[in-house]
């Protein structure tokens, strides 16, 4: 899904899109990843 929303992107040169993209993925991931880690009380610290 990541890769045909990246081919969209570019055909209709809309490459400026792309960064704000990522950083919605990385901060969901980040989100995902505090929930279930032994580790979330020093992701929490972060915030």
């Amino acid at each position: 899904m990541f890769k045909e929303l990246i081919k969209y992107l570019w055909k209709n040169k809309s490459w400026w899109i792309i960064p704000p993209v990522i950083i919605l993925i990385i901060f969901g991931a980040l989100v995902v990843f505090s929930q279930t880690s032994p580790l979330s009380p020093f992701i929490y610290v972060l915030f």
